[in-house]
Parts: structure tokens; C-alpha cells; sequence
């Protein structure tokens, strides 16, 4: 059933003020259906997005014109397209806009990032890039298909001898702790490692003892370590050159936690008793480059960056998010793009993925637990990112009031550093509301940047002084 909303004048008007980009698209109603599927076909096979059928455009671009529809039937040619594209009914939701004194019904499309490659009635298939639908050629549908889940690049052959893994150390010593031991050559034929007398990728990943001489540049790890709080890292703020963790897979995973945690013992940041060393959950830490390793996109070649920073650590992983997954969703669904090797790493002692398909939300329930903010994920051109941050979960003001419960006064730049704010003029905002609120004053004679701020209490109905002794 097709829903038909009324919306207020506040609404039309933000509709109006929508700029066409990535995740929205605005056509007005002579838009042909077969010219409609390609913005469809689009959305669906990146990120998803909202397109809106009914707002004419300015002639600058900008000013755009409610223009709707006369009735629902009116917009039949442009449904029939989704029963084209969406036979099963799912990846799209629409409704009809309407509000009085405005001209017709807007159609408004929510579509989804699909599983399934979703192709134009020209059978072609287009993918959003800002504003556009392009279309995708050859080489682009193979990365399409790996994106969606529907080929990886684990299960791709190499060039090699089967001994690279057969014959290996790391399968050796795999063999000993599995149930029931065997021959590694039988074993690995059966779980599909070797195909046609080659060894596959994820063969190469799991079992080499060094898959980094086969497949270099797409399977190590770097380890940064940035003196900086700043957005990016520079050669000028490295600590040292950066470290590049290699070996199997598992082998990788337990380097890349291990020394991880080593540097981060030696980030001190700021606190309410002053310097003391920065605290992330271990969990947090293994969970999220575990995800970076197994989930990475292998047919890219680069490998998985960890950027210790002073003040959050940052994990990046090459690929995009596969299939139907997005920020949103990550911590409630669940997609393999490489399931040979999350189903085999956790058949070795201690697996990093115990929990298969729990890993995140672990490490977001960890950072919980230690009352810092959940690390952030974001989704780049051509890789994942998640962020995380040292910042506590209490509000500005509060972890003012705290610092000032154990000293004499607080400036512009220790709130800076104690909440993660970047902005001086925000700092400010805060400080006018805790003084408005009776809870601090400026501290007298100190001004400009050297501006402080203590805390004030009422006793007996008179504000009184809190000393550096708190009497």
C-alpha cells in the first residue's frame, strides 16, 4: 500500500533547499521511467539515497519548485519501475508528499544498498559518484561484484607451488591441534585451499608462513605511531618509522594487538590528577583490527593501516563495506565477504574471532565499560575507517567540574585537551553557560589567553571563593 503524507510549509521548504549529491537525487515529473532506473540502478548498487520525483530546478541550480504529481495514478509509469528493479518488493520504500498550497504530490524514494547488482532498463549498471550515475564498465563490475559479496578475491588462485602451503610451518603446526589430525595437502583439497593443483588466496593468507613474497602489498600491516592530535598524521609528527607486521594471518593479528598495545602504554594524555597514560579496552583493540584482517578486501592492493595517535587510535581497512552493509547497520547485520577465512581462522587455537559475527559490537561494549565514547566508522572511497577515540562520555561541563574538584582553576586550552574540542570559541560557549549557571567565575586579573576560570558554591545563601585547599 502506497502511504500519502501531508507535511507542513517547514518541510517543503527543506525539501526545496535539498542539493542533488550523493545520496540525493531531485527530478521533476516528466523525468522518463527508463531515465529514472538508471538513478535507481545507481543508488542501489553504491550507498543507497533518497530521490524525490516532482521538484523542478532553478535555473541556477538552486531555488527549486514544488511541482507534483496531479493525482497518484498520474505516477503509475514511474512505479511500475520499481516492480522492474525490485520484483521481490524489498531495498525500497516510497510514499507520496503533499501539503496545502502546494502544486501536486512529490513521490519520495528511499532506496537501499542492495545485495545484488541492480541494472538500468538499457541493462546497463550505474553506480553514484556525488551528483552522477555512471555508468560502470568492465573492470568496474568486477570490483562492483567483489563489493556485493558476490565474487572475492580469497577464492582466486596464485601462481605458485601447493608447498608454499602444504609444506609450511604455520600448517604444520595447525595440523598438530586440529580434530582429527591428517595429511595438510588432503586437508586443505578438501577445504577447498587447493584448486587445480594451485594454492588459493586465502590458502596463501591463512597458511604461508610469509603470503607477503606471493601477494605483496595487499596482506601486511602498518603500524603508525603519530605524536599529534592533529585530524591527519605528517611525516614530522612520526615517532618512528613506520612498522610493518607480516606472516599469516593469525600470526598478524596477534603481532598488530600485541604491539599496539605496547605503544599506547607510552601515550600519556591529561587528565583531572594531570598526565597519566592513556587506557583502551584490549578488546577493543583486538576485535577492531581482527574485523580489519578478516573482513579487508583483498583484490585491493594495499594493506591494513593502525595510526596511534595521542589522543584516539585509527584502524583503516581496505574496501569498502560489502553487499548490504552499511555504518548504520553494522552492529545488527551480518556479511562474510571472505568466508573460507573467517570460518578457518577460527578453527586455530585461541581463534581472534571467537565470537563470529559479535566482534564490534564487543568492542563497543568495551569502550562502554570504561566510560569513553563508541569508536566511530566511516566509509571512504576505497576503504572502511574506524575511529577510536579517547573521549569520555561525560558532558563538557561536567568534566570541568570534576578537574576543578582537584584544582584551583581551569583554562580555555586544558578544556581543549580534556575533552577533545577543537574549537576555542566552543570552550567559550561552555564557560558562559557553566558561569550563567552559577557553577564557575573568571578567575580576576587574568584576561585574553591568559584567561582562567574557578569554581564558585553558595553558602548560606552568599557565593564563596573554593581555594586551592577547597576551603
Amino acid at each position: 500500500m502506497i502511504h500519502k503524507v501531508s507535511i507542513p510549509k517547514s518541510q517543503v521548504f527543506k525539501v526545496l533547499q535539498l542539493e542533488e549529491g550523493h545520496f540525493t537525487d531531485l527530478k521533476a515529473i516528466e523525468i522518463a521511467p527508463a531515465k529514472l532506473t538508471k538513478a535507481i540502478a545507481a543508488f542501489a548498487n553504491a550507498d543507497g539515497g533518497e530521490l524525490y520525483v516532482g521538484i523542478d530546478e532553478g535555473p541556477d541550480g538552486k531555488n527549486h519548485k514544488w511541482r507534483g504529481f496531479a493525482n497518484m495514478e498520474a505516477a503509475n509509469g514511474h512505479l511500475q519501475v520499481f516492480d522492474e528493479l525490485f520484483p521481490l518488493g524489498g531495498g525500497f520504500l516510497y510514499e507520496f508528499l503533499s501539503c496545502d498550497g502546494e502544486l501536486g504530490l512529490v513521490l519520495h524514494v528511499i532506496i537501499q544498498k542492495t545485495k545484488d547488482i541492480k541494472h538500468a532498463s538499457d541493462r546497463k549498471a550505474y553506480i553514484r559518484r556525488g551528483s552522477q550515475s555512471i555508468p560502470i564498465g568492465p573492470d568496474g563490475m568486477e570490483r562492483l561484484r567483489r563489493n556485493k559479496g558476490i565474487t572475492s578475491f580469497e577464492s582466486e588462485t596464485v601462481t605458485a607451488s601447493i608447498d608454499l602451503i602444504s609444506n609450511s610451518l604455520t600448517i604444520i603446526d595447525f595440523m598438530l591441534s586440529s580434530v582429527p589430525t591428517g595429511e595438510p595437502e588432503v586437508w586443505l583439497r578438501k577445504q577447498m585451499m587447493i584448486v587445480a593443483d594451485k594454492p588459493t588466496v586465502a590458502g596463501v593468507l591463512l597458511y604461508s608462513d610469509e603470503p607477503q613474497a606471493v601477494l605483496p602489498k595487499r596482506c601486511a600491516i602498518k603500524v603508525y605511531r603519530y605524536k599529534t592530535t592533529d585530524p591527519e598524521g605528517s611525516r614530522e609528527n612520526l615517532a618512528f618509522d613506520p612498522l610493518t607486521i607480516e606472516g599469516s594471518l593469525y600470526d598478524q593479528i596477534k603481532q598488530a594487538v600485541a604491539k599496539t598495545s605496547e605503544l599506547i602504554e607510552g601515550v600519556k594524555i591529561l587528565g583531572p590528577e594531570g598526565l597519566t597514560p592513556i587506557t583502551y579496552p584490549f578488546e577493543t583493540l583486538h576485535e577492531i583490527i581482527t574485523n580489519a584482517v578478516i573482513h579487508r578486501d583483498y583484490g585491493t592492493a594495499d594493506d591494513v593501516h593502525v595510526r596511534i595517535f595521542d589522543n584516539r587510535v585509527e584502524v583503516e581497512s581496505p574496501g569498502r563495506l560489502p553487499a548490504h552493509m552499511t555504518t548504520a547497520n553494522i552492529l545488527k547485520e551480518r556479511f562474510s565477504r571472505n568466508g573460507a577465512i573467517v570460518r578457518l581462522i577460527n578453527k586455530f587455537p585461541d581463534p581472534p574471532n571467537k565470537d563470529v559475527g559479535e566482534g564490534l559490537a564487543t568492542a563497543f561494549a568495551a569502550m562502554k565499560k570504561l566510560k569513553l565514547k563508541d569508536p566511530v566508522i566511516e566509509e571512504r572511497e576505497n576503504s572502511v575507517r574506524v575511529n577510536i577515540r579517547h573521549d569520555r562520555l561525560g558532558s563538557p561541563e561536567e568534566i570541568i567540574m570534576q578537574y576543578l574538584e582537584t584544582h584551583s582553576e581551569i583554562n580555555n586550552r586544558t578544556v581543549r585537551a580534556l575533552t577533545g574540542i577543537g574549537s576555542e570559541n566552543k570552550v567559550k560557549t561552555i564557560f558562559l553557560r557553566l558561569i550563567d549557571a552559577g557553577q564557575i567565575e573568571r578567575v580576576p586579573g587574568k584576561r585574553g589567553s591568559a584567561s582562567a576560570y574557578r569554581r564558585i558554591t553558595r553558602t548560606s545563601g552568599d557565593y564563596r571563593i573554593l581555594t586551592d585547599t577547597g576551603i
